[in-house]
This record gives structure tokens, sequence and C-alpha cells, in this order.
């Protein structure tokens, strides 16, 4: 496969930039009643896809590591995976949607929209490669039925 990084450290440098982001751009401080309780509301629907996900993949006796899509043994479809292909992908945006509320600054939304592409072009078109040679026409129609994100 051709990934380079681990998700979680992309993420990790995508929650560092908004933090960069925030504190030394001048301008496109918001704020709005409620922005707590919809940063929080993103907070928990993250966690819970988080642990959902990981429950149906350890249910499933399949690997978590996206960085070896070759340990595989099975495709889960059900559950989350209904809904989308990538929830634990969809999670961490999330995650940086409430962190781009915490800091407050609207530029932020534009590195969560990097943050998607990113993960589309680098990590998620790879490992539909290998999903697809590993699990064929399975796979392939999983995909037609299942949106990548949402």
């Amino acid at each position: 496969m051709k990934l380079k990084v681990p998700p979680f450290l992309v993420f990790l440098i995508f929650a560092l930039l908004m933090y960069l982001n925030a504190r030394w751009l001048p301008v496109g401080y918001f704020d709005f009643f409620g922005r707590v309780y919809v940063m929080g509301g993103l907070l928990v629907v993250a966690v819970a896809i988080i642990l959902i996900s990981l429950i149906q993949f350890f249910r499933a006796k399949t690997s978590v590591d996206p960085t070896k899509p070759s340990k595989v043994s099975s495709l889960v479809t059900d559950g989350l995976y209904k809904y989308s292909r990538n929830p634990m992908y969809l999670a961490l945006l999330l995650l940086l949607l409430a962190w781009g509320l915490w800091l407050g600054n609207a530029f932020n939304t534009l590195l969560a929209a990097l943050f998607v592409g990113y993960m589309n072009r680098f990590q998620i078109l790879p490992e539909e490669e290998a999903l697809l040679r590993a699990f064929g026409k399975e796979y392939q129609q999983y995909v037609t039925n299942v949106r990548r994100w949402f």
C-alpha cells in the first residue's frame, strides 16, 4: 500500500495546524450562542462512532490497522458500515470540527476540508484498492451501495 503516514498521526497534524491557525491568524474568530453545546455533541457522536466501529471490527475478528490492509480477514458491512465505508475517519473529522469550534476560528473549516481531501487521496483510495483485491465482487457491491463518508 502507498500509505506513508498513519491516519491518527494525520489527524494530530491537522489538529496542530488548526491550533496554529487559530493562534496566529489575526482574522476569522467567531462565537455564537450554543457553540459549546454543538462542540460537545460532535465529541459525543465522534467517540460513539469510534467505539462502535472498533467493537464491530473486534467482533468480526479482523484487523483495525489501516496501514496493513493485507491483515484484514473479513469485510465488515453491517452496523455503522451500512451507512459509511469509513466511520472511523468520519469520527476523526467530527473531532477536528469540534476542535475547530473550541478554537473559534472559521478558517479551521478549510483545514477540516483539507483533511478530508488528504484522507481520500492518500488513505482511503489505497485502502479501497487493497480491499477490492482481497474481496473482489463482494467489496465492489458494497462500494456501490454505501457512501464513502456519510
